[in-house]
């Protein structure tokens, strides 16, 4: 990190703010942690750099911004506290938002998913659209100055610098004002801004959020700003595959190359995209702040502690002296200093005791050997790292791919974004009360999730809202009680009923009854069954055996037999009686036998000739006699036995008496 002014760590501005570290330097101003020494709070001072400091025409505008932008309260504005001028500095006292900015997060993390986006974008809109609302343009909007604290608040900062610069003398004419990568057309042609070029660096700042890169690049800053003024900036998603179309439209109204065809200010493009995320139904997310920013790393510079340096142990025949490097045989003029123990000192030389000269170690052969010997731990440390890498890499990331967001498509191009990387696409069903059958509502795991190369995602598909299932004959009370979590219904006691179709134990009905349509989440009752009913056999004697069965179906009972019996009172095809008989109590379900008459009644032959009352009686079954004094079926019939009405078994014989 490169920053200037050194001389200011430590020192007092204005006998107030003391400078404690620096955080990050600008093109135009240093930015320091310090410490306001009245209120003892820590804040962010920006210190101007001093070509700008010297001229008044800076100073009266740096003044006259800063208190405009003092004068703004919302959450979404680095608060400015104070601003002042010692010596050769003029300075901002800032809030101290403990963080990073959304550039180093962009550098931690990459390009993010739709609901990110919006969870970065939306507040810096509401801020923008605060200050638009006061007649202030920032004129600067770009990732450096948007901050995201580590509770996840997101701020931006720098309001009105670059007007104050552009009021320099200091400044060149010929110079562009503003971040290249960032500035409206208008801004690299003719210089202005208004509330829609905000609007603009806005809309180049969420494609940067969504796609990882900026939409226009080039050799110099100057070819990459005019590139804006001939070029539309691209939609994100024809960068990044499954971006949703919606937030490539936000992002086409709001860098529309004719200012009048933009967004008006921050607060209509802040409404488009609120409208955005309802229609998508992006969840709410708490945008991290970047784990080694800036910040952190000079609050972590601010607080280490002093190096320990270890002192050689003495002892008391151990002292320092110098001496001259030539009397060791240097061949360096160069005086050192060399560490000689009493004992030594005390030892005469060697060339004087006559015991010959002392053997100089070979330093040059061990700093060949040591050279050879780190050369080769070098060798193994490099391959022991490009394997651990490797490894690691593979473990760690390499097999791993991110779930894709799926906002905004449909099935088919869903499932080639899944496996576009590398996925497995499958479809689930999930019930809504508020999403049509068929549309999307997103994944399992959820997009940008990691998850390794080959697996499988779920596409979770709307099946609109739940309906009642059918009681399944013989379903228990657990199973039912299953069946409609599945549906993400509340299964509830719903007591006990008498039912002729289900076992005592078994579920009866449900309330509301199966194929009610009914929100998710909603109660149903549960009945279960405690056995059939308790009823009576009816009488149905003297009723045709169609109608008794009619008569007994009525109260859960059930035919099982037809018994034919004669019965001299009942005509035939009637009933005669019932098996269990009338009057006994059964349980609804039970079965009895109808006894059925077979009598035959004998119809009144009298005064029809016997050819005509044989043909009758034959046709019922009985046997025919005739007493007659001449054989003739022309006779007429005077008499007969059994008399007219009586009933009869049938194959019976009947007698008639005829004349002549």
């Amino acid at each position: 990190m490169t920053v200037s002014g050194p001389s200011l760590l430590g020192t007092y501005l204005e006998r107030r703010y003391r400078v404690d570290a620096p955080i990050a330097r600008g093109g135009m101003s240093t930015v320091y942690r310090g410490l306001d020494t009245r209120l003892d709070r820590p804040v962010a001072i920006k210190v101007m750099d001093p070509q700008f400091a010297g001229d008044p025409e800076f100073v009266r505008r740096f003044e006259f911004e800063a208190r405009a932008v003092a004068r703004l309260n919302h959450p979404g504005l680095v608060a400015v506290h104070d601003h002042g001028r010692d010596g050769d500095h003029a300075f901002l006292v800032m809030e101290l938002v403990e963080g990073g900015t959304l550039r180093e997060l962009l550098r931690e993390r990459g390009p993010m998913p739709p609901h990110a986006a919006v969870a970065v974008l939306q507040p810096v809109l509401d801020a923008l659209a605060v200050a638009h609302r006061a007649g202030l343009v920032h004129r600067d909007v770009k990732p450096e100055n948007v901050l995201i604290s580590d509770d996840g608040e997101v701020k931006i900062a720098d309001f009105g610098l670059v007007r104050a610069v552009a009021a320099a003398t200091t400044t060149s004419a010929s110079v562009i004002l503003g971040t290249a990568a960032y500035l409206s057309p208008e801004q690299v042609s003719t210089g202005t801004a208004d509330a829609r070029s905000d609007v603009y660096s806005a809309g180049v700042l969420l494609f940067e959020v969504l796609t990882g890169r900026t939409p226009f690049d080039g050799d110099t800053s100057l070819s990459i700003a005019y590139q804006r003024v001939e070029n539309d900036v691209p939609a994100p998603g024809s960068v990044v595959p499954g971006v949703p179309r919606h937030l490539d439209a936000v992002v086409r109204d709001a860098t529309r190359r004719a200012p009048a065809d933009r967004f008006r200010d921050a607060g209509t493009m802040g409404d488009a995209l609120r409208s955005v995320t309802a229609t998508l139904g992006l969840p709410s997310y708490r945008v991290p702040a970047p784990a080694r920013s800036a910040e952190h790393l000079s609050a972590e510079t601010l607080h280490a502690p002093r190096p320990y340096a270890p002192q050689a142990p003495r002892s008391p025949d151990t002292a320092i002296v110098a001496v001259p490097a030539a009397s060791i045989g240097s061949p360096s003029p160069t005086q050192h200093t060399k560490m000689v123990t009493a004992a030594e000192r005390r030892d005469p030389p060697a060339e004087a005791s006559g015991r010959g000269v002392f053997a100089y170690p070979d330093y040059e052969a061990d700093r060949r050997r040591s050279r050879r010997v780190a050369l080769i731990w070098l060798a193994i440390l490099v391959v022991a790292a490009l394997v651990l890498g490797t490894v690691g890499w593979w473990a760690g990331s390499g097999r791993f791919t991110a779930v894709p967001a799926v906002d905004g498509l449909d099935r088919t191009s869903a499932v080639s974004a899944i496996e576009a990387a590398d996925l497995t696409a499958t479809v689930e069903g999930r019930w809504s009360d508020d999403a049509p059958v068929d549309r999307l509502l997103g994944t399992d795991p959820s997009a940008g999730s990691r998850v390794e190369r080959g697996g499988t995602v779920a596409l979770l598909v709307s099946q609109g809202r739940p309906a009642v299932p059918d009681v399944v004959p013989g379903a228990s009370p657990d199973e039912m009680t299953a069946a409609l979590e599945d549906r993400t219904f509340v299964a509830v006691d719903g007591g006990e009923a008498f039912s002729s179709s289900a076992d005592r134990g078994d579920v009866a009905a449900l309330d509301p009854a199966p194929g009610t349509v009914l929100p998710v989440g909603s109660e149903v009752r549960v009945v279960t069954s405690k056995g059939a009913p308790p009823v009576d056999v009816p009488d149905v004697r003297g009723r045709s055996e169609q109608d008794a069965r009619a008569e007994l179906d009525r109260v859960g009972i059930t035919v099982a037999a037809v018994e034919e019996v004669f019965d001299a009172d009942v005509d035939r095809g009637s009933v005669v009686a019932t098996d269990p008989a009338a009057g006994t109590g059964v349980t609804a379900g039970s079965s009895v036998t109808l006894r059925v008459s077979t009598a035959v009644p004998v119809p009144s032959m009298l005064g029809r000739t016997v050819g005509s009352a044989r043909e009758e009686l034959e046709r019922l079954g009985l046997d025919v006699r005739v007493r007659q004094v001449t054989r003739t079926d022309r006779s007429l019939v005077i008499s007969q036995t059994p008399g007219p009405s009586e009933r009869i078994a049938p194959g019976g014989t009947v007698t008639l008496v005829s004349l002549p």
